[in-house]
């Protein structure tokens, strides 16, 4: 596995049908994805009859209606997770699901899932998290409409309650995000204020933002993915098509490798380059043995497989030890 971390987030652009599930699970791993991620909950437990939708979803949707009746057709049972679960070994891919409601981490833990993730509408449900952290394994931790205090005390009651390591990923919960509120720098302040791994969950249109990221040091990334952006439903016209996705990750492994170690010395590649490209100390004109080297019979020029001109004024003054023709490389 590499060092960044990428999560494709299938979310529940799956609308509701676990084959098109699967086919998300294709696609993932198509574009070389790490991980591929659902959305687990009981929609009853999630949401009440009260609670309206949000503007995007109305605006994705074209109706207004409620929340509760969106998600419910959206809502896969645990058996599905279970059978996707399944394939995605059998595709070799890791499994993984948000959980949203304390039944759907039980299920979730009845299938091992190896971490889990808390999202941003989670992260000051006091009881959430500490059966999240009940389980002992690591968390990663979405940040979006969280100021540093709501973080902070996430940060506390997790570990207080036996969390394993934690990630934390900026992120900003608007569907898509504009640009100019992404603000990629605030995922350094995470990490200069806790001390912990961080990455970023990308809610922008396109593959630039979360390329950033990784510049900045994101060691993990996630985004969401549909197979057509015209599907129905809440999140489809926010995501990325599969090419779209693997654009993404293969720019996000030519900027891992790209980043290297941060030792500043001749790489491989370039030494073959050396001697063309820099320059030495080489005879102006042509001059006798004996000669006294000065300003006007010497010059610099390339190849630089002689005397550096660093050491120019060490060879000023000296006499030629024999004849040198012109553009010839002096040697003492």
């Amino acid at each position: 596995m590499s060092d960044i971390f990428i999560i494709a987030e299938a979310g529940v652009n799956h609308n509701g049908d676990i084959k098109l599930a699967k086919k998300l699970v294709d696609a993932a791993k198509s574009a070389g994805a790490d991980a591929v991620k659902f959305q687990t909950f009981k929609t009853e437990s999630l949401v009440s009859k009260a609670a309206p939708k949000a503007e995007y979803q109305k605006q994705n949707t074209m109706t207004d209606g409620n929340q509760l009746e969106m998600l419910k057709k959206l809502e896969l049972s645990y058996n599905y997770f279970k059978e996707l679960k399944e394939y995605c070994t059998e595709k070799g891919i890791l499994f993984l699901s948000t959980a949203f409601d304390f039944d759907s981490i039980e299920c979730l833990e009845s299938l091992e899932m190896p971490v889990y993730k808390v999202p941003s509408g989670e992260i000051t449900n006091l009881p959430y998290l500490m059966k999240i952290a009940g389980t002992g394994k690591p968390v990663i931790i979405s940040t979006g409409m969280s100021d540093l205090d709501e973080v902070g005390s996430a940060i506390k009651v997790l570990r207080d309650n036996g969390a394993g390591t934690m990630t934390l990923l900026h992120c900003n919960t608007q569907y898509p995000t504009p640009f100019e509120d992404a603000n990629l720098m605030a995922m350094l302040t995470l990490r200069e204020r806790f001390g912990v791994a961080v990455g970023y969950s990308d809610h922008t249109l396109g593959i630039e933002a979360p390329i950033a990221a990784v510049a900045l040091g994101a060691t993990v990334i996630e985004k969401h993915f549909t197979l057509d952006k015209s599907l129905e439903g809440p999140d489809h016209k926010a995501s990325l098509d599969p090419q779209e996705l693997k654009a993404m990750v293969t720019s996000i492994r030519n900027i891992e490798v790209a980043l290297g170690d941060g030792i500043k010395q001749p790489s491989a590649s370039e030494i073959m380059n050396k001697a063309a490209a820099r320059k030495s100390i080489v005879a102006g004109r042509n001059i006798a043995k004996g000669e006294i080297f000065t300003e006007d019979n010497l010059a610099i020029k390339r190849p630089g497989n002689g005397i550096s001109p660093m050491k120019w004024f060490e060879v000023l003054g000296m006499s030629a030890a024999r004849d040198f023709c012109e553009d010839e490389l002096i040697d003492l």
